[in-house]
């Protein structure tokens, strides 16, 4: 006999089914209920709201789309962090249109974080489990000064997602991402 899915599992998939489908405006209460086949009231009961429904949601799909990354990265056997973060950007640009929805939905979660403590801490905890794991999937090592270059990769990939959001022409890939970063490196004090 297989294991039934919970409602806690059914309305998380619900949910991201409506953030990779639906405008951030669009993700309702009802919306995920229907999507998941389970009671609206479950929702509270689940996550306590809706908003924090809709943040786990998020962090889920961006676990999926690193876990996405991870897979191309190791699919390349690229063993260095230079040519693994090249890379990693390549498959960050191949994938990007196929998770804008999520992108939408993932600002829309960082507004409401500045006025709901409950989305603010499920965020930040998603941040500081995903550092270590991008410095692992980079080769960045497991020392702070590796988690804090992975927090600084995040930084240049949500900057760049944001900006591509508002125009997609404002995306720097490929030869592009390369020359910028090599820019970055030469101008940078060597120690």
């Amino acid at each position: 006999m297989s294991p039934q899915r919970s409602n806690r599992d059914a309305l998380l998939e619900g949910a991201l089914r409506c953030v990779e489908t639906l405008p951030p405006e669009r993700v309702t209460a009802r919306a995920i209920a229907d999507a998941s086949g389970a009671n609206l009231a479950s929702i509270a009961y689940h996550f306590g709201s809706k908003d924090e429904l809709v943040t786990e949601a998020v962090i889920a799909g961006l676990d999926r789309w690193l876990d996405e990354v991870a897979r191309r990265l190791e699919a390349l056997d690229a063993p260095d962090p230079e040519a693994r973060l090249r890379h990693a950007g390549e498959a960050i640009d191949a994938t990007r249109r196929e998770h804008e929805a999520l992108a939408r939905t993932f600002v829309a979660a960082l507004a409401r974080a500045q006025h709901d403590d409950r989305v603010r801490a499920r965020l930040a905890a998603g941040f500081r489990r995903t550092r270590p794991a991008v410095a692992a999937l980079l080769g960045f090592g497991d020392d702070p000064a590796g988690v804090d270059a992975a927090g600084l990769v995040l930084a240049q990939f949500d900057g760049l997602l944001f900006q591509t959001l508002l125009d997609p022409e404002l995306a720097i890939e490929g030869e592009r991402m390369q020359h910028a970063q090599a820019r970055l490196r030469d101008a940078l004090p060597r120690r």
